[in-house]
């Protein structure tokens, strides 16, 4: 379970830092590394989260949202559910949204910019490890996170 006050990515799961940065490497020539980097360091600076402690599902992409007639009806797979920063359920933003959709949800959300980029960097360290994990053997997870990394290249 997550730290229940403002851990940055790295901060807030040991071996993080040095996962992401590994995926980095590994994936540099498929993702522009230097811009993967950028983006997992502003995450890493970002300031914590410092508001109460929220609930988060931790693992909240398009894979774990069920759907019945266009709508969302169900949401599974609680294995992350923790206690923190709700930055860490952000990242549906880069896996389920459009640029376009994006800014509307982080606007009516009122998402300030340090948490913004701590779900940058939380949506690029699971993309980047579901993709070394799974894209070459699964083409429907290599499509999914390889948009879900481009996705949070674009913020």
């Amino acid at each position: 379970m997550a730290a229940t006050t403002g851990p940055t990515p790295a901060a807030g799961h040991p071996g993080t830092d040095r996962v992401t940065r590994a995926a980095i490497t590994q994936v540099a020539g498929v993702f522009d590394a230097v811009a993967l980097t950028s983006v997992w360091e502003a995450a890493l600076r970002a300031p914590g989260w410092s508001r109460p402690p929220v609930w988060f599902h931790g693992d909240f992409h398009t894979g774990n949202v069920l759907t019945m007639n266009g709508q969302v009806s169900a949401v599974i797979d609680f294995g992350g559910l923790g206690v923190g920063d709700p930055a860490r359920d952000m990242t549906i933003a880069f896996t389920l949204l459009s640029r376009t959709t994006r800014t509307v949800f982080r606007s009516e959300l009122g998402v300030d910019d340090a948490t913004w980029a701590r779900s940058r960097g939380w949506a690029l360290a699971t993309g980047l490890n579901a993709y070394r994990s799974y894209a070459a053997t699964d083409a429907r997870v290599a499509a999914q996170t390889t948009r879900q990394v481009a996705e949070a290249l674009i913020g």
